[in-house]
């Protein structure tokens, strides 16, 4: 009886498990409608929004680059043109964005589905601790896509434009290269963003300490800068440009340890 119970209790969870499956699939599957009936505008103000010379990263850097050296620092051509190689290349690029875009914009509720599925294995203790980790995993990866956005990506394509080994060569940019690099910088810079939730998750399950993270700092700068070269461009200003806020970043999470043992210590106490 207590196998059948148990057996029972085990198809119960997948059946739960399934049905949060789903209801994620929907939410990503509504998003990805939503940027598909929409791909016009998404293309020209947001997937090639860093391409062109007024895009807000160089406008804010060449206003400063012109009130202190008098000159723009980055110069991008009036229009980045992009050629299509393959017959449906452009069909292929719509899917592409409206199913990552859709699970970017769907990434809050996708949290949520999960943690609804994970809250009623917990003790009332855990669920209060655990309050607000929604918002807090959702935040951090929206965080790290804005930070590809705006801080990385523009400066990579700027970089790649630009540079120069010879006259005789000519420019001409590739359709799906260009999506790659878009999604790669976007989503590696997101999954990256949370480093301090699986920190608060390994602090409090006490697997390591914020004494752990300080004595590898100098480890993880280095596993830092093969993350970086890894989510972006092979050329060093954009790894440079990653690795600048990955190592904030690790410092923020150093602190977030030591809050958090300090929270667990004040809770054994009582």
């Amino acid at each position: 009886m207590a196998t059948e119970e148990k057996e029972m209790s085990f198809l119960g969870h997948i059946g739960e498990l399934r049905t949060h499956l789903i209801r994620i699939v929907i939410g990503i599957v509504v998003a990805a409608l939503l940027i598909g009936f929409n791909i016009g505008w998404v293309v020209d103000h947001i997937f090639l929004g860093p391409t062109r010379k007024d895009f807000i990263s160089f406008e804010v850097v060449n206003h400063f680059s012109k009130k202190f050296m008098g000159n723009e620092s980055f110069i991008m051509p009036s229009k980045f043109q992009i050629q299509q190689k393959k017959l449906f290349e452009q069909f292929n690029v719509m899917m592409s964005m409206s199913i990552f875009g859709g699970i970017i914009l769907s990434f809050p509720y996708i949290v949520w589905e999960i943690w609804q599925f994970i809250k009623p294995g917990l003790t009332s203790m855990e669920r209060k601790n655990t309050t607000g980790m929604i918002a807090f995993i959702s935040i951090f990866f929206l965080l790290g896509v804005a930070t590809g956005y705006f801080l990385i990506l523009p400066f990579a394509i700027n970089f790649g434009l630009n540079y120069r080994i010879s006259d005789q060569i000519v420019p001409l940019f590739d359709l799906t290269n260009y999506t790659s690099l878009f999604l790669q910088v976007l989503f590696g810079m997101g999954l990256v963003f949370l480093f301090p939730v699986l920190v608060l998750v390994l602090v409090r399950i006490g697997i390591i300490n914020s004494k752990f993270l300080k004595t590898y700092r100098k480890h993880a700068i280095i596993l830092i800068s093969v993350v970086a070269a890894i989510i972006t461009p092979a050329d060093a200003i954009s790894m440079i440009l990653s690795m600048l806020p990955l190592l904030l970043l690790y410092e923020f999470s150093i602190i977030l340890a030591l809050y958090t043992e300090k929270k667990m210590a004040k809770n054994e106490v009582k």
